[in-house]
């Protein structure tokens, strides 16, 4: 059709799953030299984020939470559950089974108050001190947090997370909103790729461990991304761009989030400009807030 694509995220999701990486990327560079304007996006961690109902099939999800809620309460239908949470199926993508064991399974959003003490625990942790099995234990927090719970698996490999980082048509993304390690952002555990995802690929994956030259690695995040979103004038510093600068120090720049403690800002940015407008200053926020909405080729509403 000459249709543009982005498969996004690229990851081998579940230790079954690792050893097709390599076939995956031969058929994307196959399909570029074929003419294929195909890229892909990446976050360079081990684990991926979504909630329990990815642990569970989506017969009983039908309807909504609500729905979802009321079935759970049913002994039969939990039976059901429990069984599929732990039978490999066709039909469904299991995260429960992908993961490997409840023990790489980590809870980190709740709604309840009364739930947040399970924070940062996995799923193995909070079963033994709930009494229940993991599958029960998945099932009553559904229902007592009135929301699917936020969760992060535990599913990639890490030299999978190399060799595709290794490929110059990946660009990264954090898939993550933006937040600060205080007030109200601290009742819950995000992923780490909020916070350490660009220093990451730049302190761990590019001078350390030398997976990618630090300019290819500032590409990846920059210019190929606004590229691949025909994003206009962004993603370069060229005359007539907008006035977009980061200031890093290559040597030092480092991520320090971690899964068991994830607020935490990386170091190493030195200064940042948005539009023009400075907003960090040797490390520190300068209060100003000169960002704007960026647009992409769909948008029919007025200015870009």
């Amino acid at each position: 059709s000459g249709a543009r694509a982005e498969i996004h995220h690229l990851k081998a999701a579940g230790k079954a799953n690792w050893g097709k990486m390599n076939a995956v990327i031969n058929k994307v560079d196959s399909a570029r030299a074929a003419g294929m304007a195909i890229t892909a996006n990446l976050y360079p961690y081990t684990a991926g984020m979504t909630g329990l109902d990815a642990a569970m099939p989506t017969w009983v999800q039908e309807g909504g939470y609500a729905a979802w809620a009321k079935r759970l309460k049913d002994p039969a239908i939990r039976a059901r559950v429990k069984r599929e949470m732990t039978t490999p199926s066709d039909k469904w993508e299991s995260l429960y089974l992908a993961a490997g064991s409840p023990d790489k399974i980590l809870l980190v959003v709740f709604k309840a108050d009364s739930l947040k003490q399970y924070t940062g625990k996995t799923l193995a942790e909070v079963a033994k001190l709930r009494g229940t099995s993991p599958e029960e234990t998945a099932m009553d927090l559904v229902i007592r947090d009135g929301t699917r719970v936020g969760t992060i698996y535990f599913l990639m490999s890490e030299e999978n997370i190399q060799m595709e980082l290794a490929q110059p048509w990946v660009s990264v993304g954090s898939d993550a909103g933006s937040m600060a390690p205080e007030g109200a952002f601290l009742k819950s555990n995000p992923h780490p790729r909020a916070y350490g995802t660009y220093a990451r690929v730049l302190g761990k994956y590019s001078r350390q461990d030398k997976v990618l030259s630090l300019q290819d690695a500032v590409r990846r995040l920059s210019s190929l991304p606004a590229t691949n979103l025909r994003i206009p004038r962004r993603g370069k510093l060229a005359a007539g761009n907008y006035a977009d600068v980061v200031v890093f120090n290559a040597d030092s720049i480092i991520d320090h989030a971690t899964f068991e403690k994830p607020h935490q800002y990386s170091t190493g940015m030195v200064h940042v400009f948005v539009n023009g407008v400075q907003v960090l200053a040797n490390g520190e926020h300068t209060g100003a807030k000169p960002g704007r909405v960026v647009r992409g080729p769909g948008w029919k509403g007025g200015r870009k």
